[in-house]
């Protein structure tokens, strides 16, 4: 009898902790999405907005183009995206 009540304890702690971990992780991802993968296909639509993204799993570095279709996450080493930032910086200093 004693064993069931320390089993159905621990069962019960279980469940809690899962409960908590299970809204942390969704409530993270809700407030904050992020780029777990970027793509190298060229931005053609005219941007409106840059963020950049650290690498913090499971989010990579990402360099993320603000267009009126969406966003677009971009790899920062491409030479394009480069090119890209700089003009939009270019263009939102003048």
């Amino acid at each position: 009898m004693e064993t069931r009540r320390i089993l159905m304890r621990s069962l019960a702690v279980a469940v809690v902790i899962v409960t908590v971990i299970c809204t942390t992780t969704a409530e993270e991802n809700i407030g904050n999405p992020c780029c777990t993968k970027v793509s190298t296909a060229v931005v053609t639509d005219p941007i409106i907005g840059i963020r950049f993204q650290r690498e913090s799993l499971p989010c990579m570095k990402a360099v993320i183009f603000e267009t009126e279709r969406g966003e677009s996450c971009s790899d920062p080493k491409q030479r394009w995206v480069r090119e890209k930032v700089k003009q939009f910086l270019k263009k939102i200093s003048y």
